[in-house]
């Protein structure tokens, strides 16, 4: 395909899941051959959504999409899907394919060495680490050489050494990428053009330009439209007046009057819907468990992972009140094996202090139970069954009324970490342990998440990939497998 022709054209679509979840409203847009483009808006507005129904996997309830002929698509979804976890790496592959692959094992390696992983391909998929998921994720997309990659958040999980390697493949690419992330600087690398979706009015919007300058290019745009809607305000409230005054003259003033009225109408009407920026959750605070003293985790020994051989190491490490510790060391080393086997208490190794409650979050949200509504799973943790403050804290999060009573399963998964953080302030634990925090969230919330870990004053255990969020919050040890 030329780099002029259409690969993908959406002419008045619509999309809802029911009258009070609506996704896309006649939205229009269309996606060049070789275009490089990243899909915004904000937690829950259907990014996800909007890529099914590229792919077809979802049929849009009116209007049309246009995919262009023998077009090629491979989706890289956030997260491996779980029917997929139990299959070897060589089956894993084996099923991007509709028809038997001769020369699979070579494919294969191939891929596997574009996104610097070594994975025996007899070795099941679930055993590998978050970041080597993503990993395989990415390598599974590839593998077709598509003519339209589409990625849904593929930084998540990655280590710095990853995302570098992702990066550079990007730039490299010479056909059609769709990407959602919420890592600008890694957008900004590679993306000529961005997609927003809009979750006030499910419109879609076109911009040309690199990240930043399409971000500078809305705010521009929002607030222009802010100055020139109070413009006619102004004159609005003047004409009122005016009317209002040559109404009480009688006679020929009240058709002057109504002159001023049908002025005001007409402003009234061509004032233009600013769009509204994404919203941002509430400063929160997660309140640490009361009566907390001396030692509350120890670690005396961890297990360290290289080319899948384990080794243990001795360390020795004690958490008390108000110490965070940073976890840190490459994809596949063993930082998110060690965080659940502490947090569900698996390990001799690591002891935690009779009765103290741990808020565990994990980068899979596995602690959240799908089947249950965001109501139920919000009251399950608290002590005191409060609905009042539930509600209270979880609006505080951007989980509304309607949010609220849908099942954890059906919730984007920006939306399921927003969910998770909730919990940890209802929680109200002794010991936090987390896991790659700021996966799908919003890049607007993470100053607010990470001031709020900064002031937590309980003991805190943090693996994060992303160094501009660990350098907002206080961390008082760091232990670094890797080394």
């Amino acid at each position: 395909m030329s780099s002029n022709e259409v690969a993908i054209r959406f002419n008045e679509v619509s999309f809802e899941y029911s009258r009070d979840k609506v996704i896309l409203d006649d939205a229009s847009f269309s996606l060049r051959q070789g275009a490089k483009v990243t899909l915004m808006g904000q937690n829950g507005a259907g990014k996800s959504t909007l890529l099914e129904l590229i792919t077809g996997a979802l049929k849009p309830k009116s209007g049309t999409i246009h995919v262009a002929k023998n077009l090629t698509i491979a989706y890289a979804k956030q997260v491996i899907p779980r029917d997929e976890l139990e299959l070897t790496v060589n089956d894993f592959f084996a099923k991007r394919f509709t028809e038997k692959i001769y020369n699979l094992t070579p494919r294969i390696d191939k891929v596997l060495d574009v996104v610097n992983l070594k994975a025996p391909h007899d070795r099941i998929v679930k055993s590998f680490s978050g970041g080597q998921q993503a990993r395989l994720l990415l390598a599974s997309a590839i593998i077709s050489d598509p003519d339209l990659l589409i990625l849904d958040e593929p930084t998540n999980n990655l280590d710095p050494a990853g995302i570098e390697h992702l990066t550079q493949f990007l730039i490299n690419y010479g056909k059609t990428c769709l990407v959602i992330s919420h890592d600008a600087d890694f957008l900004n690398s590679f993306t000529d053009g961005v997609l927003y979706l809009d979750i006030f009015n499910h419109k879609t919007q076109q911009y040309l330009g690199d990240y930043y300058t399409v971000v500078e290019e809305i705010a521009a745009q929002i607030e222009k439209e802010k100055r020139k809607n109070a413009q006619y305000e102004k004159e609005i409230i003047a004409n009122k007046e005016k009317a209002n005054f040559f109404a009480n003259k009688g006679g020929k003033m009240r058709l002057v009057a109504r002159r001023m009225r049908d002025k005001a109408t007409e402003m009234e009407e061509a004032k233009v819907d600013v769009r509204r920026e994404d919203k941002a959750i509430r400063q929160f605070e997660i309140p640490c468990q009361e009566d907390l003293g001396g030692e509350i985790l120890h670690i005396d020994s961890v297990t360290i992972v290289k080319n899948y051989e384990p080794t243990e190491k001795t360390v020795n490490v004690s958490l008390r009140k108000n110490q965070h510790l940073l976890l840190s060391g490459p994809n596949g080393i063993g930082k998110s094996t060690l965080l659940e086997s502490i947090a569900k208490g698996e390990t001799l190794s690591a002891k935690i202090l009779e009765g103290v409650s741990v808020g565990y979050y994990r980068q899979d949200f596995s602690t959240l139970n799908f089947k249950d509504t965001v109501f139920d799973s919000l009251l399950s943790v608290m002590k005191l069954k409060d609905e009042e403050r539930m509600r209270s804290v979880a609006s505080g999060f951007l989980l509304t009324k309607e949010v609220v009573y849908a099942k954890i399963g059906s919730l984007s998964e920006g939306q399921k970490g927003l969910v998770a953080f909730a919990q940890l302030v209802l929680l109200e634990p002794g010991l936090l342990i987390l896991d790659e925090p700021t996966n799908h969230i919003n890049f607007r919330h993470l100053p607010i998440i990470a001031k709020a870990l900064d002031e937590y004053k309980g003991a805190m255990v943090l693996v994060s990939h992303v160094p501009d969020f660990v350098a907002q919050i206080r961390i008082d040890e760091v232990l670094d497998l890797e080394r």
